[in-house]
């Protein structure tokens, strides 16, 4: 009868043949959770373009990753002030979104709140303290068809009769440029 090898024999022959790079890009990546913000204001959407020096013009709504310990109305708040220098209040949960780079296998989930204005104006002279969000503005319903934004539900959500609905779902798409 063969000796059996022990699982740490075992263990030590694929550390073996595989190094520590190998391992690491063998480990799957966890979700980025992100918080974003719908916020109307006399009938028009706050939407940011987060590409410094115009690179994309893709816009979305304000907001950005949730960091450990802090709440998801916290980090919406704090990203809502650093992005557009206004202070709002978070509301009700209004969609989920995510999308993914399969070949990065970056995937990000977001957590869309309605949220209003409590102080502050948008203000041109503001500047994003991470140097983010260069550009932002808001957008009456009939200016949303002549931009790129993501995700595709947002118009919808956010200018729809979604009293009293509960969240929506934006299922899974791939990332766009």
């Amino acid at each position: 009868m063969p000796a059996r090898r022990s699982q740490t024999a075992d263990f030590r022959s694929l550390q073996t043949a595989l190094d520590f790079a190998t391992l690491a890009r063998m480990k799957p990546r966890s979700p980025r959770l992100a918080t974003r913000a719908i916020i109307l204001h006399q009938g028009r959407l706050l939407l940011v373009n987060a590409y410094g020096g115009q690179r994309s013009d893709l816009w979305c709504a304000p907001g950005g990753g949730v960091e450990a310990g802090q709440s998801l109305h916290d980090t919406l708040m704090r990203e809502v002030a650093e992005e557009c220098g206004l202070a709002v209040s978070v509301g009700a949960l209004a969609l989920v979104n995510e999308f993914h780079d399969p070949r990065s296998g970056f995937h990000q989930v977001e957590l869309f709140f309605r949220c209003a204005i409590t102080d502050g104006r948008l203000d041109p002279q503001w500047r994003d303290p991470a140097g983010v969000v260069e550009r932002r503005r808001f957008f009456a319903p009939g200016d949303l068809a002549l931009i790129r934004l993501k995700p595709d539900s947002l118009p919808a959500v956010a200018f729809g009769d979604g009293a009293g609905a509960g969240a929506q779902y934006d299922p899974l798409e791939e990332i766009v440029p």
